[in-house]
């Protein structure tokens, strides 16, 4: 019977024994070798340790399943789904008869249609363009919609641009299409309605193109205003680009060819061009004769081809400013009528006894028909000049003072004065319609709010004398060329020579028509020609009249 026993003393005979009689035991397997027991110490910080590390698995199991367990299943799930852009159709841009502009065509791989647009009338300055959506190497879309780049295209590019839908597309672990839905339907862009008349507009660019290449001009603007709208029936620069080109962006070689144009086709000469306008200036500066009562409008004025006022400086010489040619007496109606600078020099600048408004009158009467300001039509970068002005001249030539013949020359449209077409058509139009100054609108029935619309404040009476002198200028004056029997039309033209040595010419023709009952406006410019052209402006307009006789009469009504 073996019996335990409990907490027995160990005699220290029984563990050192003597060295001499040792076992035969493995030392290097631990055999014969004391264990010692791992302290208390060392277990309390293991136990830290892995309670540590259980804190932070726990906290990380929490936070990827409870705390963001949406988030990553949302992840999870996009590795199987994945959102795909369904392109809006870009709203149609028409002209006034409904004639397709801008459109849209089905491509072939069916992601988005492409832009097309009507060639070869006239109407790229105006219509513009747009770029397709991009996609990267990887085929994803960084730009998702049709950007409008230039004319109706940007301006209005919010509305005709719509909203893209998503389509939500299931992928296999292969990668390929399991199935897909739309998630949310394209919201397509809105049409729109252009005022202008693209078979007009057509016409008046093929006659434009013909008459530059025969006549040595090298672009020109057309443009024609309803005076009471506000509406642009048309508006052709030349020469332009093809909208159709400039979208695709492909045809390199044509796009190189448009950039190294010396005759510059991405120029819309009707808001981007700024000319000298030469003597079409005259109906506002008559009105401002009239208006600040410096001569009767019957005092006939005598002109010799020429005035000469003595140098300052030496008054054994003169300076000499030539009128086109001597035309006898005039009064203020066949000043308009025949053009007569040396009439305006006199009721401009002054001369012996008969006073001028001076050049503070030309600035005010300038500004109050819209010269020297824009005329805030909705199409980007329109530019303008400022009036000639004795602060413009001592700023731009070193301070040199302003001259009687400054003023001479300014009152005639020429030395620093520049237009564009569009100032021009407006400036017309308020003629045309007893001083509502109106603003340009590219819209058919786009109405003219308060604020687009200036009252000059100017007698009845003193307008009738302008037109009357307009309508001379095309009876017996300089606008002969476009007295036709189907419409009365009324004209005031215009010559500035510019270029070294005045070598050359822009040749204007404006006006409005019917002229008992004025409707629309006019403006034709065709831009640095030969100064020794007999033919101009009149002529492109004569054209004009004559295939709106045959094609459109509705408008000379």
């Amino acid at each position: 019977m073996i019996r335990h026993i409990k907490n027995k003393p160990i005699e220290p005979d029984e563990i050192f024994i003597d060295s001499h009689n040792l076992p035969d035991f493995d030392t290097n397997q631990f055999e014969g070798r004391l264990e010692k027991a791992i302290s208390r110490r060392s277990i309390i910080f293991l136990g830290v340790f892995f309670l540590i590390v259980s804190i932070i698995y726990t906290s990380k199991i929490w936070a990827l399943q409870i705390n963001k367990g949406e988030i990553y299943a949302q992840r999870g799930e996009n590795n199987r789904l994945r959102n795909t852009v369904v392109f809006s159709e870009r709203g149609i841009i028409y002209d006034r008869n409904k004639v397709e502009l801008a459109w849209n065509e089905r491509g072939e791989d069916k992601s988005f249609s492409s832009r097309r647009y009507i060639e070869n009338s006239g109407v790229a300055h105006l219509v513009g363009y747009a770029k397709y959506p991009s996609k990267d190497n990887y085929g994803f879309y960084y730009r998702e919609d049709f950007e409008g780049i230039d004319g109706v295209e940007k301006a209005y590019d919010e509305k005709l641009k719509g909203e893209n839908g998503v389509r939500i597309v299931e992928i296999n672990a292969l990668g390929k299409i399991q199935s897909q839905n739309i998630m949310t339907p394209p919201k397509d862009g809105e049409n729109t309605i252009l005022a202008v008349d693209s078979k007009l507009n057509s016409k008046i660019y093929e006659i434009m193109k013909n008459f530059s290449e025969t006549y040595g001009f090298v672009g020109g603007a057309s443009t024609i205003m309803d005076v009471n709208t506000g509406e642009l029936l048309a508006m052709v620069s030349y020469p332009e680009y093809s909208s159709q080109v400039l979208a695709e962006g492909d045809d390199s070689e044509k796009i190189k060819e448009y950039i190294n144009n010396k005759n510059k086709p991405f120029l819309n000469r009707i808001i981007h061009g700024a000319y000298t306008p030469g003597s079409i200036i005259k109906p506002v500066m008559a009105i401002g004769v009239l208006n600040e009562k410096i001569i009767d409008p019957n005092k006939k004025i005598l002109s010799t081809g020429s005035i000469s006022l003595p140098n300052p400086y030496d008054s054994t010489k003169f300076s000499i400013f030539k009128d086109w040619k001597a035309l006898g007496w005039v009064d203020l109606r066949e000043a308009i009528a025949f053009s007569s600078d040396v009439y305006f020099y006199t009721v401009g600048g002054g001369f012996e006894d008969q006073k001028g408004i001076g050049i503070s009158n030309i600035d005010k009467y300038s500004e109050l028909f819209g010269f020297g300001e824009k005329t805030n039509i909705n199409l980007q970068g329109e530019i303008n000049r400022p009036i000639p002005t004795p602060e413009w001249k001592a700023f731009n030539f070193s301070g040199d003072p302003w001259r009687v013949g400054d003023t001479y020359n300014t009152v005639i449209g020429q030395y620093g004065y520049q237009l564009t077409p569009i100032q021009a058509v407006r400036a017309i139009s308020a003629i045309a319609n007893y001083g509502k100054l109106l603003t340009p609108k590219l819209l058919l029935g786009e109405n003219q709010l308060s604020g687009d619309i200036r009252d000059v404040k100017i007698p009845k009476e003193y307008f009738d004398i302008v037109h009357e002198g307009m309508r001379m200028a095309v009876t017996i004056g300089t606008g002969q060329g476009l007295n036709i029997q189907a419409v009365d039309i009324a004209t005031k033209t215009g010559t500035a020579q510019v270029g070294l040595s005045n070598a050359y010419v822009n040749s204007w023709a404006v006006g409005f028509f019917p002229y008992e009952n004025p409707h629309y406006a006019f403006v034709i410019m065709m831009e640095r020609g030969p100064a020794y052209n007999d033919v101009g402006a009149t002529s492109v307009a004569r054209q004009m009249f004559d295939w709106m006789v045959e094609n459109t009469p509705e408008y000379l009504k």
